[in-house]
């Protein structure tokens, strides 16, 4: 295009025989003399390639300045802001374009956070990316003793309503919504019990707690935030508290071992109670087996005396005299000094002396 200009004044220049002389001519209608002459302007950018190369360079360079558009990372929300004015729906993750200067796009971060309630909060670290550190709950028990509660809460923005969030309670919405709702509830739920029965309630608090804080937030107006858990990790009590404490569990220890070395005693009891009855038990079954074998073998023999009884007869009786005075005759023969005593009323002689035999001779006399 300037090119196109040059060629086009310097083919006039030609025509008119120079912008001098015409200019003279007119000079000299004019009362003559040299006048001004008109200066030789080149529009010259180097050709129109190079030309058309700085227009698209300046264009490029007036984008990146206003920048309009923005990219949303994952695990973040885009508030998308009008003249002033929020846009209902937030930006979800990815590439939009914007209108510079009227428009302007406001990065949340909708990724799980944590809040940590710390008495030493030197020795947690720090703040972290995602991360915030305040100092632990201070409650007073139903007596009104002070307890410190140390807790950790974790939750993340509902992306659903980022925007509405972000509009009713500005980007500041954590210490505007989690902080004073965990607070609260924590004082609430605390202060109902003694700070001696915090320690055996401690799942029942934290069950409290949870609950409580979950239904606060929940509560709210489009729910402003996902709250993912609420995890109690000390209860801080006085050092009195801890010292009665401490007292009562070494007293409790003590009846536990006292009650133990009872069950003890009785069981040793028991056991030497038991291998007595043993003892005894076994004497008495040794016992009745001898009486109960004494009373077969007397059994047995009244049965045999029984039947022997019932088996005599008059003619045995006979058979069996015959067959003694048989054996007393055969041991007269033998002894010719023998003496014979006979049973009084009875038939057969049944004690019967050697004579013989000196010892026995005395005996008889």
């Amino acid at each position: 295009m300037a090119s196109d200009m040059n060629d086009y004044f310097n083919k006039k220049k030609s025509e008119n025989g120079g912008f001098d002389k015409k200019t003279s001519g007119n000079s000299g209608g004019n009362g003559g003399g040299n006048g001004p002459k008109m200066p030789n302007i080149e529009f010259n950018f180097g050709g129109g390639k190079a030309g058309l190369l700085y227009f698209v360079v300046a264009v490029v360079i007036l984008l990146v300045l206003a920048k309009p558009f923005t990219i949303i990372q994952e695990g973040e929300r885009g508030i998308l802001s009008t003249n002033g004015k929020y846009q209902d729906q937030a930006l979800l993750p990815g590439l939009h374009f914007i209108i510079p200067v009227i428009q302007k796009v406001y990065t949340v971060d909708t990724k799980v956070r944590i809040i940590n309630y710390a008495s030493k909060i030197e020795a947690s670290g720090g703040n972290a990316a995602g991360i915030n550190v305040k100092p632990a709950v201070t409650v007073l028990d139903k007596r009104g003793l002070p307890v410190t509660i140390e807790l950790t809460v974790q939750y993340r923005l509902n992306s659903q309503f980022a925007a509405q969030t972000i509009s009713n309670w500005g980007f500041s919405w954590e210490d505007k919504i989690i902080n004073p709702v965990v607070r609260d509830v924590v004082r609430n739920v605390v202060g109902k019990y003694d700070a001696e029965s915090l320690p055996q309630q401690r799942n029942v608090i934290a069950d409290e707690i949870d609950k409580g804080v979950r239904a606060s937030v929940t509560g709210l107006q489009n729910s402003p935030a996902d709250l993912q858990s609420v995890q109690l990790r000390e209860i801080g009590l006085p050092e009195k508290v801890k010292e009665q404490i401490e007292r009562v569990q070494v007293a409790k220890q003590e009846v536990q071992k006292a009650e133990q070395d009872v069950q003890r005693a009785k069981q040793e009891a028991l056991k030497r109670a038991a291998e007595a009855e043993g003892v005894a038990q076994k004497a008495r079954i040794e016992a009745q087996g001898i009486a109960d074998a004494i009373t077969i073998d007397a059994d047995a023999k009244s049965k045999a005396n029984y039947l022997i009884s019932k088996s005599l007869t008059s003619q045995l009786l006979q058979l069996e005299q015959l067959r003694v005075q048989g054996l007393f005759n055969d041991a007269l023969r033998e002894n010719k000094d023998a003496k014979i005593f006979l049973t009084p009323g009875g038939s057969t002689p049944n004690i019967w002396v050697d004579m013989k035999d000196a010892k026995q001779r005395t005996t008889a006399q």
